[in-house]
């Protein structure tokens, strides 16, 4: 006796519209393409960063303003 193969189901989404999501997953965004670079070392800047500075360069920015206040500080 053959066992009866169950029926094979119908796709939920169209085959055209997974390609069509598959090509607009894999292509670069926007976004991606304008990672602006770091005027100090090179390196990737953030996106919401507006004085061009990478993460590292920015806190060492941050560190010698305060060393330098606390200096003046000291002086006066």
């Amino acid at each position: 006796m053959k066992k009866k193969q169950p029926p094979v189901p119908e796709p939920v989404i169209a085959q055209e519209i997974l390609e069509l999501a598959k090509r607009a997953s894999s292509a670069p965004t926007d976004k991606a393409r304008r990672v602006a670079k770091c005027t100090v070392c090179g390196s990737d800047c953030s996106t919401t960063s507006n004085d061009q500075l990478c993460w590292v360069c920015r806190r060492l920015k941050i560190s010698a303003w305060r060393d330098s206040d606390i200096q003046m500080n000291v002086q006066e």
